[in-house]
């Protein structure tokens, strides 16, 4: 099956640019990701290498610390000493498509570091029509331990740096004069929902709104790692209190459908709009 970039689309119109084989610097961790997304009305809500974070790359998969290496890109948090330039960057490598069609696809990844492999991946991706002004993006990751021994996966605030445990599914949102809203059923603002759990979470710009939604009941066990003053990001957090174990070939899956979305959305809407992506 060929491996050309895959553009999502949804009602015919283009939603989506996976890059499969990035040609980046090993700094940033290079990975597949989805540059640009775009609403119905094609609003761009991703941003790839900005200035201010030059790893964040659109919507994918990173984590900062599988057994020390850092699958995220830039420097590495050292506990005692901070953020630090270490020479132990991985990768993931795209290994194939087992199923590519206009709504989506299925794809197998090895996650490499100091020339072996880590972690072996299957992703799989589709994009669903919701509304007139509102598709669905419902990503799955699946990460099996290849290796002969325990791995496990940590984050800056597992390594001693509180509020930093980002590292898992992460969307690098489109970044404008003003900060986007922050809520959930339950809250509002970025201080009240970063760090908690919560069934889903909204970050409204402008002209669009993302609300993110886990989808099983382990991912909705994951806090949410959320960011708006310093720029618009928002991630599943894979390891927050303490590192998330992975046995030798034992596999662990999450799942996070986003509603991309024209226009800011209330309470309301948002909720409505996740009820009905999650469902079908």
């Amino acid at each position: 099956m060929t491996d050309t970039t895959p553009v999502l689309r949804v009602a015919g119109r283009p939603v989506g640019r996976y890059v499969v084989r990035p040609e980046l610097p090993a700094r940033l961790s290079p990975r597949p990701y989805l540059h640009p997304v775009t609403t119905l009305a094609g609003t761009a809500v991703t941003e790839l290498s900005p200035a201010d974070h030059a790893h964040h790359l659109g919507v994918g998969v990173a984590v900062p610390d599988v057994e020390g290496h850092n699958f995220w890109g830039g420097r590495t948090f050292v506990r005692d000493q901070g953020p630090t330039e270490l020479d132990n960057h991985g990768a993931q490598r795209h290994l194939g498509f087992q199923l590519r069609d206009p709504d989506g696809f299925v794809e197998e990844l090895r996650w490499l570091a100091a020339g072996s492999e880590l972690l072996r991946e299957r992703r799989t991706v589709a994009a669903t029509e919701l509304t007139s002004t509102a598709w669905a993006l419902d990503f799955t990751f699946s990460l099996t331990n290849t290796t002969s021994g325990l791995l496990s996966i940590g984050s800056p605030a597992t390594n001693g740096r509180p509020g930093a445990a980002y590292g898992g599914f992460f969307w690098r949102a489109r970044k404008e004069d003003a900060a986007p809203q922050v809520f959930t059923a339950e809250s509002e603002g970025e201080e009240e929902a970063h760090g908690r759990p919560a069934d889903w979470l909204a970050l409204a710009g402008s002209t669009w709104t993302l609300v993110f939604a886990g989808a099983t009941d382990a991912t909705r066990r994951d806090p949410w790692f959320v960011r708006a003053a310093e720029y618009p990001g928002v991630g599943s957090s894979l390891a927050s209190a303490e590192r998330l174990p992975i046995p030798p070939g034992e596999t662990v899956v999450r799942r996070i459908v986003t509603v991309v979305a024209d226009g800011p959305l209330g309470r309301d809407e948002a909720a409505a709009l996740v009820r009905k992506a999650v469902t079908q």
